[in-house]
């Protein structure tokens, strides 16, 4: 994965496309745990400036700072708020207190939201759970690799068209016979890892939305808001998607700088040190503040800016859009769901949680992209991380 919401990400990308591989190095784990540390502050810190100055130009009583921790606090506050409701946003919100159970209120997330002093939800800001990262990095390369299987198959059927001396689109192929080729397709791919010949484009795994922030507003300071971007010499939109249909909103990339000198004494002065006490890095290595993590780190990350109305945001928390259903979606529609994709997922996974559990050293991978493995098998290596009992009934 290349996650450009990251400050090292390029580093990031090699540890993983080794991991990948099956390769792996002794200071991996340390590595990992600097990473998530250092970047994880920076990127919190730079969320937060970044939405005070989106917010700050449409709004000078929208300061108020909520850190929110599951998905009921956001949608608490966005019933709450003094808006403009509408029959249809009435009736959802009616719907929610009645039964937040129903709306997955107890997600996780990592963020905060912004009020005024009438209570109004102006925006929030959240970072992408490493679970759900590692989702959308199995997507991703589900599908860079689903071609490449139906390349190598279609090359296997002209083969074989040739030894018969036909052309290609009168060959007739047995459907059991398709199927055999797809997966010797995909045993090929599975050994250019386990080789180490495969080669991944960072394009491919990018990953630009680990940082977002959400404005909500009206339409007219929507639309100032963006035009205001362009005479902001510091930021710099790279994309813009427009959505429409039950999921409305405008959905920009920005590429911002972070201050350097700002993140570090806000590092000290908050004494930030104490959050990573349980990360298997020692008290007085972490006093010493970021600098002695900052080499080789980009002086740009990316952030996704989300402009939503007040009754969009309703609909897509609490209506046919509402996110969770919309993960699931995603989750179903996957044109490809072989052993290798999940092994992915299964990897990733893993290595978040190596970077945030307690061990700065690991002796070996738990998942090889070509072998197959059940989810019981890496929440065992999970629990191993933390010296967790495996709870064998018959031991």
């Amino acid at each position: 994965m290349y996650l450009s919401s990251f400050i090292h990400r390029e580093e990031l990308f090699h540890i993983a496309q080794r991991w990948f591989c099956g390769r792996m190095e002794p200071d991996d784990a340390l590595k990992l745990t600097q990473i998530l540390i250092c970047d994880g502050f920076v990127l919190g810190q730079t969320l937060q400036r970044v939405t005070r100055t989106l917010l700050g130009r449409i709004c000078a009583d929208c300061m108020h700072e909520e850190p929110i921790r599951i998905k009921g606090q956001l949608r608490d506050a966005l019933c709450r708020s003094p808006r403009v409701f509408t029959p249809r946003t009435r009736e959802l919100c009616r719907e929610y207190r009645a039964n937040p159970e129903y709306y997955y209120a107890e997600v996780p997330i990592n963020g905060a939201l912004y009020t005024d002093s009438n209570h109004a939800l102006w925006g929030v800001y959240r970072i992408k759970r490493p679970r759900r990262i590692a989702e959308k990095a199995n997507r991703k390369i589900a599908q860079w690799i689903f071609e490449r299987v139906r390349h190598r198959a279609q090359e296997m059927a002209l083969e074989r068209a040739h030894r018969y001396d036909i052309p290609l689109d009168r060959l007739v192929t047995p459907e059991n016979e398709m199927v055999e080729e797809f997966i010797q397709a995909e045993k090929v791919i599975a050994r250019s890892f386990s080789d180490g010949t495969m080669s991944l484009d960072p394009s491919v795994m990018t990953i630009h939305d680990v940082g977002g922030i959400k404005v909500v507003a009206d339409r007219e300071d929507l639309d100032f808001l963006e035009k205001s971007l362009s005479a902001n010499s510091d930021w710099k939109v790279l994309d813009r998607e427009n959505f429409r249909g039950d999921y409305r909103a405008v959905s920009l990339i920005l590429q911002v700088p972070w201050e350097r000198e700002e993140v570090c004494r806000q590092y000290r002065e908050t004494r930030s040190w104490r959050k990573y006490l349980n990360r298997g890095i020692g008290e007085d290595e972490l006093k010493k503040g970021l600098e002695p993590l900052l080499e080789n780190a980009e002086a740009h990350l990316n952030l996704e800016l989300i402009l939503s109305t007040f009754e969009d945001l309703v609909e897509s928390e609490l209506g046919n859009s509402i996110h969770e259903e919309r993960i699931t979606a995603q989750r179903e529609a996957r044109v490809y769901k072989g052993y290798i994709p999940m092994n992915v997922e299964f990897l990733l996974g893993y290595l978040f949680a190596v970077g945030f559990s307690p061990r700065v050293r690991i002796d070996s991978l738990p998942v090889r992209l070509w072998g197959r493995y059940l989810p019981d098998t890496l929440l065992s290596h999970f629990r191993r991380l933390y010296s967790l009992p495996e709870y064998d009934l018959l031991s």
